[in-house]
């Protein structure tokens, strides 16, 4: 059975929320909209998550990540600061604390959005599904030194 995105199996996301129930009420959004949802709560786990899936095969990557940004463990900042760029699936960050500085920064680390608590869940939605739309195979790879 084909998914909404055209392929066999579920896009995967990524999502790292330290509230429980903000986390586990994305992950059934998420889920409702086709994809498969690992949900984690803290910084750590972010890392664990995502940095060993940087180089598997394109069926074992994360389509797009959704993540607090600040969660216990490492800040998502912090954990965006060390990975490459092309190597990363798109990233969208949500804060209870944003402001324009927070937004500069979380650009400038390659977040491809950054939205503020409280947000609307359907702008979310929208946002994470069009990035997760493009081919897993047109993601550009960056090969590690």
């Amino acid at each position: 059975m084909e998914n909404w995105n055209g392929y066999d199996t579920p896009l995967r996301m990524l999502l790292v929320e330290d509230d429980r129930e903000l986390r586990t009420l994305l992950a059934e959004i998420f889920a409702a909209d086709g994809f498969s949802v690992v949900a984690v709560g803290t910084g750590i786990d972010l890392l664990r998550w995502l940095e060993p899936s940087l180089f598997e095969e394109e069926e074992e990557q994360f389509d797009v990540v959704v993540s607090d940004v600040r969660i216990p463990g490492f800040t998502a900042l912090e954990v965006l600061s060390g990975l490459p760029f092309g190597a990363r699936p798109p990233v969208v960050l949500i804060t209870a604390f944003g402001d324009e500085a927070l937004h500069r920064h979380a650009r400038a680390l390659g977040a491809a959005a950054v939205f503020d608590k409280p947000f609307e869940v359907d702008d979310l939605r929208t946002t994470v599904a069009n990035l997760a739309a493009p081919p897993r195979h047109a993601r550009q790879r960056v090969p590690t030194p």
